[in-house]
């Protein structure tokens, strides 16, 4: 079975990893293709069984020029990077991975799958990490007025997860009796330099006002980390930090203290689940032996990552 991966830095800037996938055959990974529709598409897909893309259109026209394509797989939850109907007249399985697409796109057609984590999950979890640390360490309420000031770092602007992770993370907070002061809501793309550019300019605003900050990823808490650094802020002046997903610099920072606490993101379990649906949905196979939710779901469990658990996360 041949499997290419259109833009694999996107999907994967180094932290993952494409073991399951080899397990099912021959891997073939570009980090860019292209975001509009172009001649390159087709031709890196070739005679591929399987295409994952994050960000790279499939078109009619794609599918056309690749009769050998069996099943697409994506990165992401818009609806827009493929062409749903054409695939689905070409009875062309979809996989949602990592990014719950909204129930509206899902019921489109009975072969559209999800892999992934429940988001609202991820932002309860770390809701009680937050107001957990903040029972036991009262000196996080810097100025002694009874509430957390806080920020919050979001993932893409309209994205399912980042939406349902900001959502839910305040009101776990405020479920465990934590009194909260929005200072402000910041998009950073889940990206690192991003954050620590919102985050410079948060504290060109709020000073050392900001008690808090929530990221929707590990990535942008650690941009966050860093704007304290280059302003060569000290321990007792900075907020505490909270972040999603257990990458390895994740974990790693949360091992020195310097992320308090994280949600570890089940990428093995899920990477395990996806090449077990893959095989399913080509082969028309053991798809009964599959434990689905919500009919075509496959959701793997978050996990509450502190300093005193994170030596069993990090593998």
């Amino acid at each position: 079975m041949k499997i290419v991966v259109l833009d694999g830095y996107t999907e994967n800037p180094g932290d993952l990893s494409w073991d399951a996938l080899k397990e099912l055959g021959e891997v073939t990974v570009y980090d860019r293709t292209s975001y509009e529709e172009s001649p390159l598409i087709a031709e890196r897909i070739g005679d591929a069984e399987i295409v994952i893309i994050n960000k790279t259109p499939i078109s009619k026209e794609t599918i056309d020029k690749c009769p050998n394509i069996k099943l697409i797989a994506v990165l992401a939850t818009g609806y827009n990077v493929v062409d749903y109907n054409y695939a689905k007249e070409k009875d062309i399985p979809i996989i949602f991975f990592n990014r719950e697409p909204v129930e509206e796109d899902m019921r489109r057609w009975d072969k559209l799958y999800y892999v992934g984590g429940k988001a609202k999950q991820s932002g309860e979890l770390q809701g009680e990490l937050a107001a957990d640390f903040i029972k036991v360490n009262p000196q996080a309420d810097r100025n002694n007025d009874g509430k957390i000031q806080y920020v919050i770092l979001e993932g893409e602007m309209g994205h399912q997860d980042a939406i349902i992770r900001t959502e839910s993370v305040v009101e776990s907070l405020k479920a465990n009796d934590i009194s909260l002061e929005k200072l402000s809501y910041q998009i950073a793309n889940w990206n690192r330099a991003q954050a620590q550019t919102r985050m410079m300019q948060l504290i060109g605003q709020y000073k050392t006002n900001i008690e808090m900050v929530i990221a929707n990823s590990d990535s942008m808490a650690l941009g966050a980390i860093d704007a304290y650094e280059k302003l060569g802020y000290t321990e007792s002046n900075i907020p505490v930090f909270f972040g999603i997903d257990g990458t390895d610099e994740g974990l790693e920072a949360v091992q020195k203290g310097k992320i308090a606490a994280t949600v570890y993101n089940d990428k093995e379990g899920q990477a395990k689940a996806m090449a077990e649906l893959v095989i399913a949905a080509v082969t028309g196979k053991e798809m009964e032996d599959i434990q689905f939710e919500n009919n075509r779901c496959i959701y793997l469990p978050y996990k509450k990552v502190t300093k005193e658990n994170v030596e069993t996360m990090i593998k």
